[in-house]
């Protein structure tokens, strides 16, 4: 799939396409690190906000419940996160990840960061800020 579009397009299926570019090229680059872009993101998210619940999970992905599930099943027989139960509810676990989890994502999260760089080298520094500060603008009015 091209990250072109066409001027006249809609913006959102630009957008659509860009995204799901961008998600296939980063995606090779997690193969070698046997990760989805999915589990990548929750590797990511999880760092930042341990204790997410399965829910939460499956909302930041942008999946089911049960998809999340399945996705976090893989992570955990990996050794990459571990849930642990909830202090005030005991039908809700909470993720966290797990040392060998951060390790992999420290040097994943390396290879995506050059593989962006290469996707990004044909652009100014001004066109990359403002493209990464329309995204952050759109994501807030969507909100």
């Amino acid at each position: 799939m091209s990250c072109s579009g066409s001027q006249d397009g809609s913006l959102t299926f630009m957008v659509r396409t860009v995204w799901l570019s961008m998600r296939s090229a980063i995606g090779e680059e997690l193969k070698d690190f046997g990760l989805t872009t999915s589990q990548y993101a929750t590797l990511m998210m999880t760092q930042k906000q341990p204790g997410k619940s399965v829910t939460d999970i499956a909302r930041d992905v942008g999946s089911t419940r049960q998809a999340a599930n399945e996705m976090l099943g893989g992570l955990e027989k990996a050794g990459l996160i571990e849930r642990r139960p909830h202090p005030t509810d005991r039908r809700t676990h909470q993720i966290y990840v797990t040392d060998a989890g951060r390790a992999v994502y420290t040097e994943a999260h390396a290879a995506v960061g050059r593989r962006e760089a290469e996707l990004e080298a044909g652009f100014t520094p001004g066109q990359r800020a403002a493209v990464r500060e329309w995204l952050s603008g759109i994501a807030e009015a969507c909100r």
